[in-house]
């Protein structure tokens, strides 16, 4: 029995380690290699980076440098499309953890994003070329590179933004003189094109009089054209790939714009052609070893259920809530898919006001999300009196449930680390990624634990004792639980992006931010619902599952999230 519950366990682990070393290969190609490195920055900040080192390259050999930064609530691996490829050109790369975000010290947005200590330290490093390094930055990254670029005029020779933009709100006004030899890479579907530009439609980012008081005409600039000259630090250019905000980091158009224009301004790169990219295949080992970290946990689960330790778990068969899916069961459905994307913005707002950032709650967007959700956990739970079907008692054992909750998290959690350790690299694809929490995160955690633990008991107790069926296959089982907390992120995701493609906004123009943010809620209210469905159903108690979610989503939040207050 025990070597049949092992097997689900033995996939998820070969999974990962499939992902892990195809991600390895991928990041390391033709004798990269990579550092996870912690260095000073200004006023005494700690910084975090990923310092990309190509072969060959020696304090007698130098290199051209590229100081390539992520945006808000992302992280330094973000930004691996970009730093891959110009590591495969032969660029000295380092990866920045801004302030605040990732393995970088709190609070977000101090010491000019963390920008000037970046480029000081890239600068003294004695395998650069200090006379050809180059910026990149995405959306907020761009803001980190542009403080880099005020704190120190002389020590970068070119630019890129990517969705990002000079002025305000927290950058230096651009002229046709400053910052020197800059590319403006801003999508035609940019969200956030209001805020970056001033115009309502990213297509429209050429007649923007703040681009154009840059480019140093009175005219629409011309995508493709290189205005000022590059030898004397005025060229300035703009392309338009035909993608997101987001969708910046997994674009080869966008990507290979940087590499255009970092090969004409810098010197001593390989004359690599940009449409040369392997990255995307480092995306999909990190997707694959993601998918195994599911599987991972989902087995890990099932082989402690099959210990003596938590036998008196199994197997506690319960009645269902419905015979058959009728007009209540429906309604109950509606509302438990479509209540948290109608209350979304709504709720958002509410907690930004409620909760800003402080000592006990730093994390201004997890206190967000961790207010939406309970509000929503507690609609379910009140929509539930109304709606009863059948009595359901699926409680189960709490003390069990929350020790094989923790053995179940923490034996993922250790896999996670030894493929960091082992293979730099994390749980990902695109704006969904899984990374060791640092220590001032863990503590974090630990509060918001609380509020998420509330909203998956009351949450997954709605979810599998008001829309249970009776004789209900098991897929139809999983897919009914994946439809019932996924299904309203996948119309509200679909709707606002269809909105953007033909109208040129999001239908909530003011809002970018948060909808951007939803696009992780849908892959993950899938996780969610496939690991409560697989424990429930082994167990006949919403416990289990409503724990292990918690403690994996928790950590899953705050490992992402920017922090905003200063915690030691």
């Amino acid at each position: 029995m025990l070597n049949k519950n092992l097997r689900l366990f033995h996939l998820g682990w070969v999974i990962i380690l499939i992902g892990a070393l195809l991600a390895h290969f991928i990041q390391t190609s033709g004798g990269i290699s990579i550092r996870d490195i912690r260095f000073n920055g200004n006023n005494g900040q700690v910084l975090s980076g990923l310092l990309y080192v190509p072969p060959g390259v020696t304090a007698e050999s130098k290199a051209p440098a590229i100081l390539a930064v992520h945006g808000y609530i992302n992280s330094r691996e973000t930004q691996s499309g970009f730093a891959i490829e110009y590591a495969r050109r032969g660029y000295v790369v380092l990866a920045l953890d801004q302030s605040g975000h990732g393995y970088s010290d709190g609070p977000a947005f101090a010491n000019g994003f963390g920008g000037p200590g970046a480029l000081a330290y890239l600068r003294g490093l004695d395998i650069v070329d200090t006379d050809n390094i180059g910026l990149e930055g995405h959306s907020m990254g761009g803001w980190t590179v542009l403080a880099a670029a005020a704190t120190m005029p002389d020590a970068y020779k070119s630019l890129v933004l990517e969705g990002s933009s000079t002025g305000a709100p927290f950058a230096m006004e651009g002229t046709p003189e400053w910052p020197r030899n800059l590319a403006v890479v801003f999508s035609k579907y940019d969200e956030f094109s209001q805020l970056m530009w001033n115009v309502d439609r990213a297509q429209d980012v050429a007649d923007s009089p703040k681009l154009q008081a840059v480019f140093g005409t009175d005219q629409a600039v011309v995508p493709g054209e290189v205005y000022g000259a590059i030898a004397q630090g005025t060229a300035r250019i703009l392309h338009m790939p035909n993608t997101t905000h987001p969708g910046d980091h997994i674009s080869p158009e966008a990507i290979g714009y940087s590499i255009d224009w970092f090969a004409e301004t810098l010197e001593g790169a390989e004359p690599l052609p940009s449409s040369d990219q392997i990255w995307l295949w480092k995306e999909i080992g990190t997707l694959i070893a993601l998918v195994g970290f599911v599987v991972l946990l989902a087995g890990t689960f099932q082989a402690l259920l099959g210990t003596q330790a938590f036998a008196h778990l199994r197997n506690n068969p319960v009645k269902a809530a419905h015979s058959e899916r009728g007009a209540k069961w429906w309604l109950g459905f509606a509302i438990s898919a479509f209540a948290p994307v109608l209350t979304y913005y709504l709720f958002f707002g509410w907690g930004e006001q409620l909760f800003p950032a402080s000592a006990l709650l730093p994390q201004t967007i997890t206190s967000q999300i961790a207010f939406w959700a309970v509000l929503n956990g507690l609609i379910v739970f009140l929509v539930g009196f109304v709606l009863r079907g059948e009595r359901v008692d699926a409680r189960g054992n709490i003390l069990g449930s929350i020790l094989i909750a923790l053995a179940t998290v923490g034996i993922g959690y250790l896999f996670v680390l030894a493929v960091d350790f082992l293979f730099k690299i994390d749980f990902r694809f695109w704006v969904v990624a899984l990374k060791p929490l640092s220590l001032v995160q863990a503590k974090i955690a630990l509060v918001y634990l609380v509020p998420f633990t509330l909203f998956f008991v009351l949450a997954l107790r709605g979810l599998h004792t008001g829309l249970s069926v009776a004789g209900d296959s098991r897929l139809k089982q999983y897919l009914s639980n994946i439809g019932a907390l996924a299904l309203g992120f996948l119309v509200f995701l679909a709707f606002q992006y269809g909105w953007l493609l033909f109208a040129g906004h999001l239908f909530s123009i003011e809002e970018p931010l948060n909808t951007v943010i939803a696009i992780q809620f849908l892959p993950l209210m899938t996780i969610i619902a496939f690991l409560s469905t697989f424990t429930y159903r082994r167990t006949g108690s919403y416990l289990p599952g409503a724990f292990i979610n918690a403690l994996f989503v928790t950590w899953y939040i705050v490992a992402g999230q920017a922090t905003q207050f200063p915690v030691s």
